[in-house]
């Protein structure tokens, strides 16, 4: 290959990783990129995971064998089978020799490395594959992982130019794998609440727009429990903040684990002293058990005074839901039901009749609750 067509191949890989919005996506790209720059017919991206001692494939891309899927669940491979792991990226490199890739072929171990396990022939022999180049990623000064193209028996061998090449893809994967991971740590900072670690404001807003949408579409229901703690404030002027702060962290986990019965629900703190369950395609009665669930633990917390909480759920009888903002309103007026009537468990909108309190009071706004006390999203219900 020309040193235009390679210059070209480098850029068209990080180009294709740069344009990915997921890990999963940035994989896929090198790899693929990596495939296509080196002629291979076969290539995956796998990842060093030191704490089980194991090569995890992260991604597999071009002519897969039957068992080898796009994004494996589980496809992994103990270190001690593949020694040049360790060997080559801690005493070679470590020790001031070039970080390199190596060429395999199905007919033996590489050559000037006879003391390489044969694994990777055997599954070169195994898949139909004539021969492997395999090159390190080093992220952050330490062994990531690899990056792996193949070619089917038959095809030309990789020499030293193409494994000199591949060094060099690998180093512009290292790069992309650490912007893209930056980005999903931003994206997941964006979305956090950072005293509880639960989803923030803006990660509901996101859910459950999407949900409704999928209500309106396909008739999903879509639940949501709305939960202010009890003696916050006392907690905060009697005993400081920093206890406060200890009394949302535990209802946080509180949520958390009982959110984890309901089956995809979102678990957040909206701010201050409210929190939210949002859940999607589980019954009414589900996340009603749920927040029952909450109601019960919090009580048992040795701080505040326990949960006001109120559901809202397209499978009761609320009326229509076209809009976010009205499931919000019905959830938080059921919260505020429960509050006045210092409730010990759940009220739930659209469960007390034809002229249900909580759906009144969510339709009809009276001075007792103020029309927006929370930032619903400005739009019409």
């Amino acid at each position: 290959m020309g040193e235009n067509r390679r210059l070209a191949a480098v850029v068209a890989l990080a180009q294709g990783m740069a344009a990915a919005h997921t890990l999963r996506e940035s994989w896929r790209a090198a790899a693929l990129g990596a495939c296509r720059a080196l002629a291979g017919g076969f290539a995956a991206l796998s990842v060093w995971e030191r704490e089980r001692s194991r090569l995890r494939v992260l991604v597999n891309v071009g002519d897969r064998a039957p068992e080898e899927e796009e994004f494996p669940e589980d496809e992994a491979y103990p270190v001690h089978q593949f020694p040049e792991i360790t060997e080559f990226l801690h005493e070679r490199w470590a020790s001031g020799g070039e970080l390199n890739a190596w060429v395999e072929t199905a007919d033996g171990p590489a050559a000037g490395h006879p003391e390489y396990c044969h694994q990777r022939v055997a599954a070169l022999r195994r898949r139909g594959r004539g021969c492997c180049v395999v090159a390190p990623i080093v992220l952050h000064g330490r062994a990531w992982g690899e990056l792996y193209v193949a070619r089917s028996a038959g095809a030309a061998v990789f020499d030293r130019a193409d494994a000199d090449f591949a060094t060099v893809l690998a180093a512009v994967v290292a790069a992309g794998i650490a912007q893209t991971e930056q980005l999903e740590e931003a994206r997941r900072l964006a979305f956090t609440d950072a005293l509880t670690g639960l989803a923030n404001r803006r990660a509901v807003d996101v859910r459950l727009d999407e949900a409704i949408e999928r209500h309106r579409r396909d008739g999903v229901v879509v639940s949501l429990v709305v939960c202010d703690v009890n003696g916050l404030k006392r907690v905060n002027d009697t005993l400081g903040h920093a206890v406060g702060d200890r009394l949302l962290e535990r209802f946080g986990s509180v949520l958390s684990l009982c959110g984890a019965m309901v089956p995809g629900a979102l678990a957040a703190r909206l701010g201050g002293d409210e929190f939210c369950l949002l859940a999607v395609g589980s019954s009414g009665d589900e996340v009603v058990k749920a927040a029952d669930e909450v109601c019960r633990r919090a009580a048992e917390l040795e701080l505040g005074d326990g949960v006001a909480c109120g559901v809202a759920s397209t499978g009761d009888a609320i009326g229509p839901v076209r809009s976010a903002r009205r499931l919000f309103r019905l959830a938080d007026a059921a919260q505020y039901r429960a509050k006045a009537l210092r409730a010990d468990k759940p009220v739930v909108a659209g469960r007390e009749g034809p002229d249900d309190p909580v759906v009144r009071l969510a339709d009809e706004p009276s001075p007792r609750i103020p029309a927006e006390r929370r930032r619903f999203r400005g739009r019409r219900p």
